[in-house]
């Protein structure tokens, strides 16, 4: 049987603890980022459309405020996005 280098020994077996600490607090975040998305994953579990769907409702909120011309409760949050090339919304809010 053929005898093994002692640096390949010492490099299995990781005698000097260089890194150590570090990979383990490395180890313990990615462990906790793991366990956050499978808790994020079993609350919307029941709802696989989540994104989309709240994405709807709020398409809808803006075209109704859109109708009414940014009137009603809640479309201020919009008026600063309008009336810009880039929307292509234009209302007069001094109606």
């Amino acid at each position: 049987m053929k005898r093994i280098n002692s640096r390949v020994i010492d490099f299995l077996w990781m005698k000097e603890p260089h890194n150590h600490r570090q990979v383990g607090y490395a180890m313990i975040a990615v462990a906790g980022g793991l366990a956050a998305i499978g808790l994020i994953a079993l609350a919307t579990g029941g709802n696989v459309l989540f994104g989309d769907n709240m994405q709807r409702a709020h398409t809808a909120f803006f075209n109704e405020c859109k109708e009414n011309d940014f009137k009603l409760d809640g479309c201020e949050k919009y008026l600063d996005r309008i009336n810009s090339e880039i929307s292509g919304v234009y209302v007069d809010l001094e109606k």
